[in-house]
């Protein structure tokens, strides 16, 4: 296991960081809220379950064993009131919408989690520690309805440090006055005509939304457990809730590490359905490719709010694109050399020492700031932004002449630290299984979309250019270059060829081409008008 680096992690539940240890050696139980599958998924959701995919990774990384369980809650309001309006089944709905989130979370590189366990499966044990908060004497049934006694609590609030007078009642639904308590809230519902019930000591019924993470976070990971993480907007009233109910269940329960993620703004408001700024994953993915959106998230730190607009993910396409030109540039330079990993006499050939700096600052670098509560944006904005400029001074440093020991130790530089780029690159996720040409290709189509232009078109302007500068008509030229770059489309002239990539369009008050919003979901799995996480 690396130890170089102690790791530092953020937990919500002292407002500091701490040195990161497990409860047991080497192994790790992580539980994250998954999504309530009622519609697609929107960039909030992007933006939480790529930051723990990355710690996920970067336990990995650091040689822990990591049991990762993501649930999905298929059992819900919102996924009753939708399959309604559609006049589907509920629970067929919700499956369906939880596997148009896993394709999302493919496309994003999201590793699967260990376990993925659905609500509608795990019945016995939401039913199994129900009975065990009433008979703990904090839950009481009210015809048939079963309600958690925050009264029982004594250190309700713990993680949220709210003050009770912060949640006054009836301020999200209705009050119920069978409570003992206005605050108290609802493990099991009583089966109201029309929606999926399953049987119980206390009447047919379905469960309430906080039992069903604790109930499948013990079943999968025991009472006391590492890392508990979601949206920061979850910490109240939901994880609250469920700290309260597992600790009523087994005196024993114990979360080392409460981590949250901040909120999605776009264009520096709250991401919401009445606003007409709400974006799908899918309708951001149709328009750019999922590595950009991927380090769009990256490029502002996990507890931070991160600002969603169009000219920040294209600045963070044309990183990808310059990462990947970055790789095929460097496999097309050392390619000739593959075979050569030795000179004649025999001795192994050494990388350069500047090669060798680069490669320490970039590893020294890359643990340093991950082991600092995951500090991704350095490594995006500076380390590997350093380390690719420097392969592209020793690619060209190759093309030109120079003894065969000084080549060769020029093309074994470039292959470690190749390798050492693409390591970093795997452990943020932006390591495509496709190769560097098709990911290149990929985030070239995705511009030729976005500009409204097929390649045939580029192709036809890039040769009227060539014409007019051959007829001295420098200004048509010029005219063409820019056109095409405010449409997204660069020109670049090697040699005596022209050929073309994306770039960032220059600023404009028009938006890019986005679906239309007209058919919103609502913006919240757990919360209405939940603004996607601010940092704490």
């Amino acid at each position: 296991m690396a130890k170089e680096q102690e790791f530092q992690l953020y937990n919500t539940m002292t407002k500091q960081k701490e040195t990161f240890k497990p409860k047991e050696e080497g192994k790790v139980g992580m539980y994250i809220c998954g999504v309530t599958a009622y519609d697609l998924s929107h960039i909030g959701h992007a933006r939480a379950y790529v930051a723990f995919d990355v710690l996920y990774r970067y336990l990995k990384h650091l040689g822990y064993e990591v049991k990762y369980v993501r649930n999905f809650t298929d059992v819900d309001d919102k996924i009753i009131n939708r399959a309604n309006e559609l006049g589907e089944d509920p629970l067929a709905l919700s499956s369906r919408y939880c596997q148009e989130y896993l394709d999302d979370m493919a496309d994003l590189q999201c590793l699967p989690p260990t376990y993925q366990p659905r609500v509608s499966d795990h019945m016995d044990q939401i039913r199994g520690m129900i009975a065990q908060i009433i008979s703990n004497g904090c839950a009481y049934e009210v015809e048939g309805d079963v309600y958690f006694s925050i009264d029982k609590s004594p250190n309700y609030y713990q993680l949220s440090k709210r003050k009770p007078e912060d949640n006054r009642a009836g301020e999200r639904v209705a009050v119920d006055s069978r409570k003992q308590n206005p605050k108290d809230f609802a493990l099991w519902k009583a089966a109201k005509p029309g929606e999926p019930s399953w049987d119980s000591p206390w009447g047919p019924g379905r469960p309430g939304w906080h039992i069903e993470c604790s109930a499948m976070s013990a079943h999968y990971l025991t009472y006391s457990f590492d890392i508990h993480g979601g949206g920061i907007d979850l910490v109240f009233p939901h994880h609250e809730n469920e700290l309260a109910q597992s600790c009523a269940t087994c005196s024993e329960s114990h979360v080392k590490y409460w981590v949250h993620n901040g909120f999605v703004l776009v264009n520096g408001e709250k991401m919401s359905k009445s606003l007409g700024n709400y974006f799908t994953i899918r309708e951001v993915t149709e328009m750019y490719h999922p590595l950009a959106l991927r380090h769009f998230l990256l490029s502002t730190h996990y507890r931070s709010p991160v600002n969603f607009i169009i000219s920040q993910i294209e600045i963070a396409s044309e990183a990808v694109y310059y990462i990947y030109q970055t790789l095929q540039d460097c496999e097309d330079a050392v390619s000739p050399f593959r075979q050569e990993g030795t000179e004649p006499n025999g001795k192994i050939i050494r990388i350069t020492p500047a090669a060798k700096e680069c490669i320490s600052k970039l590893r020294s670098d890359f643990e340093t700031k991950l082991s600092d509560d995951l500090h991704t944006p350095y490594i995006l904005n500076a380390a590997l932004q350093e380390a690719s400029r420097f392969m592209n001074t020793a690619i060209n440093q190759l093309k030109k002449k120079q003894q065969k020991q000084q080549q060769l130790s020029v093309v074994q530089s470039l292959v470690e630290l190749e390798t050492e780029v693409q390591q970093v690159l795997s452990i943020l996720g932006l390591l495509s299984d496709s190769t560097h040409s098709e990911v290149l290709q990929q985030l070239k189509d995705k511009a030729l979309k976005r500009s409204g232009l097929m390649e045939q078109n580029i192709l036809q302007l890039i040769e009227e250019r060539m014409l007019a500068r051959k007829s001295k008509d420098f200004k048509r030229g010029d005219e063409i270059r820019v056109e095409l770059a405010a449409k997204g489309i660069a020109l670049m002239d090697v040699g005596r060829e022209t050929i073309w990539r994306p770039c960032v369009r220059p600023a404009q008050e028009e938006q890019p081409p986005l679906p239309s919003q007209e058919e919103q979901p609502s913006v919240t799995d757990k919360q209405e008008e939940q603004v996607l996480p601010v940092s704490t």
